[in-house]
């Protein structure tokens, strides 16, 4: 998605008269060729069926997609449940890109409209959340961005979870098989003559899909200045990427989007995965339904506790109803959503449970923690020449036709340390002082929020993984070419891998009531190194032709701000959420605080899964909508038909009553009950540590 200006997407409509802007013209598409909406496999409450093969809690991108495969044989029966409505009333709004900026959906009943709690390291600051809430999930009112993370970060998730009980599945989760996986969600359009000619986009149509659901294409119209991105990165040491869809996403490039070009509408997994569906009486969809409950059978199976369905209402005061599944539950609400489900059904922390007032069912203490998150904020400059937002403003003919409305921000680059730090040297000492946090129990574990033993190897692990396998390798942060604001060119930076991570909890044991959000963000003070090394990059822009030909005076940070600790503090005050949560179930060993096992299935259970962004155990150098459609299509392969030369199961390292085998006595105080150490109680030694080593 994109990053901070997104939440102010509500730009009013901008009213003015006709501008002669300076673009080539473009035919008048008056209608955006929306294909009319088949709701055939609706259904209301009173419709359904007693039981399902499968039941699906979350009719979001990933929900989506399993629903329509996993229905395709025409017999399994699927129900999808979906807590937000169909979002039909606003379907013109959804399909037109450029609405996104202009007419979000955010601002109303298709947004959760979550916030975190305050955050210490960001100077105080409650932040807004915004998920959609709508069948498609965020996929419905996002900035379509599709771009794969970097093959270090998947290789290293693998290496993270395998062993020799599970490899069939652990493989699944390398980067050859997610690459696999996601061509297979898509089928992609290069640019039109005129888009690549303007922006001078760079693609290998051999690194894509060619007959998958989703459409990703470029815009089909690219506003005059963005011809400057691509020249002033390279100017500045970045590189363009001759193919950032490979493997390799380092370098400046102009991102695919989830667009249609046969109408220049957005394409998402419900317009691409359900409404083209012949008729099938195996799927129905019921929206305005939030999964309240899992109810879990009185047997167990192999130790595992067996989940026999859901319950569901449509609000707080609605009557609960029930609804059997015969095979699986698969939690598909994304990082907010499925741990809220799994902790009002008892499933988590015992000590989270028990102050909420749910009953355990199986203890699991890393439900809700590993919370990772890409923070994002920018450099602002006026300009004069004609920007996405300014030729929209003016009204014109030209402003109304499909090409133009399907612009989306899409100039972006990752950037690896050595560019942030100005050589391998310091980039060096860099991490050998985030090293050092991690080697020293004094330093690292004020920076865990628990003290459960699992739950603490686990953000060990990741840790470990990160200083060893991903900073070396990968995009540190994402600089993005942000114009939908009339007179402002904003370069924003969003840092990518997170040494901060957070929980999510819930203090009431209603659905309806949102979780505690804690990011615990800028708590290992390495993130606003690194967000500090990207700003005062992005500001060196100004001075970099072509790019510093359209700009005129900075207007955010401003001239105020010079040195590093200033910088700093704009960091930590100014940046917000780029809107990619997740590893809140993550994929890890049970003994690491893991959620899910490589099978997808939930520790301690037979039948319910998660499959959704909530289970990557790291954050990725990309927005995260390619690889949940990845991980959605391989998961639903894998369901279909299991990997027979694998154990798989999620039964490994539990006991009798399905806690870990010398795991948690239950007092492990990794909820909301208490919290290792204040942030501010230890930055001081941790950014110590880091200074001296730069």
């Amino acid at each position: 998605m994109l990053a901070i200006e997104l939440l102010a997407l509500t730009l009013a409509t901008f009213a003015g008269t006709a501008y002669g802007h300076k673009n080539r013209e473009f035919h008048n598409v008056h209608t955006h060729g929306i294909h009319p909406l088949s709701p055939r496999n609706y259904i209301t409450p009173e419709t359904r069926r007693d039981s399902y093969d499968y039941i699906i809690a979350g009719g979001g991108l990933a929900g989506l997609v399993l629903a329509s495969r996993l229905s395709a044989d025409g017999q399994t029966t699927v129900l999808v449940l979906e807590a937000g409505g169909t979002g039909d009333d606003r379907r013109t709004t959804i399909d037109t890109p450029a609405l996104t900026y202009f007419d979000s959906l955010l601002g109303g009943q298709y947004n959760y409209g979550y916030t975190t709690t305050a955050q210490s390291g960001a100077g105080g600051r409650s932040m807004n959340w915004p998920r959609g809430k709508i069948l498609g999930g965020s996929a419905a009112v996002n900035g379509m961005y599709i771009v794969r993370p970097n093959s270090a970060e998947i290789d290293a998730w693998h290496d993270l979870i395998v062993d020799d009980s599970n490899k069939a599945y652990a493989d699944s989760w390398t980067w050859s098989s997610l690459l696999e996986s996601m061509k297979k969600s898509e089928t992609f359009t290069p640019p039109t003559s005129d888009a690549e000619s303007t922006a001078g986009m760079k693609y290998n149509t051999g690194s894509h899909g060619s007959s998958g659901p989703l459409h990703t294409t470029f815009p089909g119209y690219m506003v005059p200045m963005t011809s400057a991105w691509l020249p002033t990165l390279a100017a500045a040491g970045i590189p363009t990427s001759e193919d950032a869809y490979n493997g390799n996403n380092l370098g400046g490039f102009f991102s695919t989007m989830a667009i249609n070009p046969t109408n220049w509408t957005r394409s998402y997994s419900k317009s691409a995965y359900i409404d083209p569906l012949p008729p099938r009486d195996n799927l129905h969809v019921l929206a305005n339904a939030a999964v309240t409950k899992i109810t879990f059978a009185d047997n167990v199976q192999d130790g595992n506790k067996v989940a026999s369905g859901v319950e569901f209402a449509s609000s707080a005061s609605d009557t609960v109803k029930s609804v059997s599944a015969s095979k699986e539950v698969i939690l598909a609400g994304g990082a907010v959503g499925s741990p809220q489900m799994l902790l009002v059904s008892g499933v988590g922390p015992k000590d989270v449970l028990d102050s909420a007032g749910v009953s355990v069912q199986v203890e699991l203490p890393g439900v809700g923690h590993h919370l990772q998150d890409h923070l994002a904020t920018g450099v602002s400059w006026a300009t004069t020449e004609d920007t996405q937002g300014t030729i929209y403003q003016s009204g014109s003919d030209f402003s109304k036709t499909a090409e133009f409305l399907s612009y989306v921000n899409c100039g972006t680059a990752y950037v690896n340390g050595s560019s942030l730090f100005d050589g391998d040297e310091a980039f060096n000492n860099f991490v050998t002082g985030v090293k050092a946090t991690l080697s020293d129990p004094t330093t690292l574990n004020p920076l865990i929020p628990s003290s459960d033993p699992a739950v603490v190897e686990g953000y060990k692990a990741i840790y470990q993984s990160y200083v060893d396998k991903i900073i070396p390798e990968a995009g540190l942060v994402e600089i993005l070419f942000s114009i939908n604001s009339p007179g402002v060119i904003t370069v924003q930076a969003a840092l990518q891998t997170p040494l901060s991570q957070g929980r999510l909890y819930i203090n009431s044991s209603s659905v309806f009531d949102p979780p505690v959000i804690d990011p615990w963000y800028f708590s290992h003070p390495a993130d606003a190194i690194i967000l500090r090394q990207a700003l005062k990059k992005v500001r060196s822009f100004a001075d970099i032709s072509p790019l510093k030909e359209l700009l005129g005076e900075e207007s955010r940070p401003g001239s105020s701000v010079q040195t590093d600790a200033d910088w700093e503090t704009y960091a930590r005050n100014s940046a917000n959420t780029e809107f990619h949560p997740g590893c809140t179930c993550a994929m890890l060993p049970r003994d690491k605080g893991g959620v899910v096992d490589a099978s997808l299935k939930v520790y301690g259970t037979s039948n319910l899964r998660v499959i959704d962004g909530s289970v990557f155990p790291l954050s990725m150098s990309a927005h995260l909508m390619a690889p949940i459609y990845g991980l959605a299509e391989r998961a639903a392969e894998f369901i279909l038909t299991p990997p027979s030369s694998s154990s798989g199961g999620s039964s490994t390292n539990t006991g009798a009553n399905g806690s870990p085998t010398g795991g948690s006595n239950g007092n492990n105080n990794s909820g909301a009950v208490s919290v290792r150490a204040p942030w501010v109680a230890v930055v001081g030694l941790v950014a110590g540590v880091l200074l001296s080593s730069l």
